[in-house]
Order: C-alpha cells, then structure tokens, then sequence
C-alpha cells in the first residue's frame, strides 16, 4: 500500500509511476478524498471540544441555580453529542474509502526497471548453460514413453477436472526428490529457516500480501471464508503482521514446500497439456523480511538462491528483467528465471523473485524497531519461487530425455532416488 504522506508531498511522482504501469493518474481522485477525510476529521474534533467545554459549564450553572442556562447548556451538550458522533461517523467512512481505494494500487516500480507494455518488452540479462543438442527431435514430458502412463491425467480428470494430474510410481519419487533437494540446498547451502505453513489463510493474510481484494477471483475460497493459498509467500510474509520487530533480528530468510492454488482466471486455452499450468501444484518459496535499505541486495542474494537450484540441477535457463506492464501487483522490480525446455524449443518461466519494499508491509503493518533508536519504520518484503517443483520436474524429464524415450537424471537427485539414476516406463533404474 502506498503511504498518503508520500502522495501529498509528491503527487506528480506517484502519478508518473501509475503511468509507468500503465494505470490512469490517481492523485487527484486520492487527495480530493484525503482532504475530505482530514476535514471531517477536523470538524469532529472541533465539536468534540465544543461538547468538552460545555460539559463543564453545566456543573457551574448547576451551582449557581441557575436553571435556565443549565437546561440550555445541557440542550447544547445534546446537540453536540449527536454532531460528534455523525462527524466521527463521517471521518472514519471517509478514512476507510481512502484505505480500500489505496489498496487497490499497484507497487510503484524502481527507477531501473524497463518500461513496456508487456512481457515482449522484458529484458534478458543473462544466461547459464548450453541447450542440449540431440540428434531426434525432443518431445514434451507428457509425451516421453519413460515417464509413460505414470503421469496420469485421465484418472486426475475423473476425480477434479483439468488442469489437474496423479504422479506415480518413479514420476512421484522424482518429483518429491526434487522438492527435498530444493529445500536441503536452501537451508544447508543458503541459510534460510525451513518451516511448514497452513494453506487455508484468512481474508487479512490474503489482503496484507497484495491479492485481496483486486485479485479475489485467482484464488479459491472455501465455504466458511478461509482462501486456500497461492503460494507460501502469503504465509511466510505474514508471520511479521500486525508486530514490531528488533533490527537485530533481520533480515530473516525462510523457506516453505507446500501445495498452492490457481483458479488460473483469464488462462483458458493456455498451456491445456500436459502439467505446465495446473489448478495444484507444489512450490519451495523463498521470503525474506529486512531493513528497507537491505532490500535490493537481498533481492540479488534471493535471485541467485534460486539460480543455484538450476545449476545443482545443470538445466540451463536465461534471467529475465521483467518491464513495468509485466510485473506483479505488489512489485517493485521483479526479475524471472525461465529454464529451457527442448520440447518446446524455448525458455519458460520456473522462478519469479520480487521485491516488495515497504509496499505489503503497510498492508500489514509489519515494522521494526531501529537499533540506534527511533520510531519504529516498515520491514521491507521479498519472494520468489525456489523452484515451482512441478515445473522443474517437467525440466528435469525433458532436457534428460533419450531418444529411446527414458529420461536421464540429474547427478544431485541420484541420492534422493535410491542411487537409481534413470526412469524408464515410470520407473527407476
């Protein structure tokens, strides 16, 4: 959420940054309420005084006998009880419609991340690795006969619907092996503190994280209110809520594996087969709380965790620099890292490591306490996938895909697996 302060001050710059992410100029709108907020404010306060001063003079008149000015100056006490709880009304109206409009903004981005209009206008920055060359033209991973019936999309259809998949067999200790790898390297390698969250969050998680209430209709709800999480970011971000931290506690890094949730709005007809897009999947999510003035070096530190799950893995990828008109909501820069599938004879997205500043911490008041002193200031927040497992799975099977159709795998799984190293018909050998 943005800071009203900031607005007030600046309005021509928080106006050019919309314009930046394509939005319409706000701070007129913004401010026109805000003055009508302070106002009302103001006006209630004033009548609050009124009443105060009042309300002493009727004990005197009291004393006096004075009966006429006591029933005249109890009237007026009335009269200005009832003009200060409509004005109070009034305000704290005005105050939450500045609230619920702010939240609906978007993040202002860096003043290093491109301009565009969409993803064709994202930058590359870099690239590892060197795609494989293979003398057959590769296949897709659903279409691999070494990972055959095991990834089951009919028997996942029959019990959910599309968008949906039953791992088996060889298929399942893969993918449940590279989500141990993930979170090993994470906590042995990088340092970040394993935890294990809900995935049923109330409405004011959802909200502190940026997906309530402009984004209610890519996540589902259950009957009784709880939202089924889309990732663990909103989780993870939230256990600063509502506190006030000590600095000597950041920036603290974390991790969690869980099952996430996409209604997938707006994607019908995109990425039908196979398990590239699904209504389930599981992710390692990485988020870090810090110190404002920490927040772009943890996003490069975060950026190069997640690299490092590609490289243990030796799949190649490219990093990406998204533009102003790709970037998420709760942004301020956001880089991608797109892994290479030779299925499809292109990069695609398997990371996605943002930096928030201080923009869900205000949504959720989430601050820390200055070591030097002071009053308390807002946490800065990070996340990023480290790595969507299933993605990563489909990577695996395609860049380690024979032309007999078995997949080879990756040397860092092979402990994981038994010290089997192949997977052949589903299974592995």
């Amino acid at each position: 959420m943005h800071d009203i302060r900031a607005i007030r001050e600046n309005p021509d710059s928080f106006d050019a940054a919309l314009k930046r992410r394509g939005a319409e100029p706000m701070s007129a709108q913004i401010l026109a309420l805000d003055e009508a907020r302070r106002a009302a404010i103001h006006a209630a306060e004033t009548a609050q005084a009124d009443q105060n001063a009042a309300s002493k003079l009727v004990g005197a008149a009291k004393a006096k006998g004075d009966e006429a000015e006591f029933e005249r100056l109890r009237a007026l006490v009335a009269e200005k009880k009832t003009e200060v709880s409509a004005m109070q009304a009034e305000a704290s109206r005005l105050d939450a419609e500045q609230r619920d409009l702010l939240l609906t903004i978007p993040n202002a981005p860096l003043d290093e991340v491109p301009d565009g209009a969409d993803e064709d206008d994202n930058q590359e920055v870099s690239r590892w690795g060197t795609p494989k060359a293979y003398g057959f033209d590769p296949k897709e991973h659903y279409q691999l006969s070494g990972v055959g019936s095991e990834m089951d999309f009919e028997t996942a259809a029959k019990l959910s619907g599309a968008r949906f998949v039953v791992l088996k067999r060889g298929v399942a200790r893969v993918h449940r092996a590279l989500a141990q790898y993930m979170l090993d390297l994470h906590v042995d390698s990088h340092g970040l503190t394993e935890n294990i969250t809900p995935v049923l969050v109330r409405d004011e998680a959802m909200l502190g994280t940026g997906q309530l209430p402009k984004f209610a209709e890519d996540s589902y709800q259950t009957t009784n209110g709880w939202w089924l999480i889309p990732t663990a970011e909103v989780t993870l971000t939230n256990f600063a809520a509502q506190s006030v931290l000590e600095e000597a506690v950041l920036p603290i890094r974390m991790v969690a594996h869980t099952n996430c949730f996409r209604s997938e709005a707006g994607s019908a007809g995109k990425d039908t087969a196979g398990m590239l897009r699904q209504h389930q999947f599981e992710k390692v999510e990485m988020v870090t709380i810090c110190a404002a003035d920490q927040h772009l070096a943890e996003h490069e530190r975060m950026v190069t965790c997640a690299e490092a799950v590609l490289q243990g893995l030796n799949l190649p990828y490219r990093k990406i620099v998204l533009c102003t008109g790709d970037m998420g909501f709760g942004a301020q820069k956001t880089y991608d890292l797109e892994v290479w599938l030779p299925g499809q004879n292109t990069y695609r997205e398997i990371s996605s490591v943002s930096t928030c500043g201080q923009f869900q911490a205000r949504r959720m008041n989430a601050r820390f306490k200055p070591a030097a002193g002071g009053k308390p200031e807002f946490v800065a927040t990070l996340n990023g996938s480290g790595l969507a497992v299933g993605r990563c799975l489909i990577a695996v099977l395609e860049n380690g895909q024979e032309e007999d159709g078995s997949v080879t795998l990756p040397a860092a799984l092979h402990p994981y697996l038994g010290g089997k190293t192949r997977l052949v018909n589903g299974d592995l050998a």
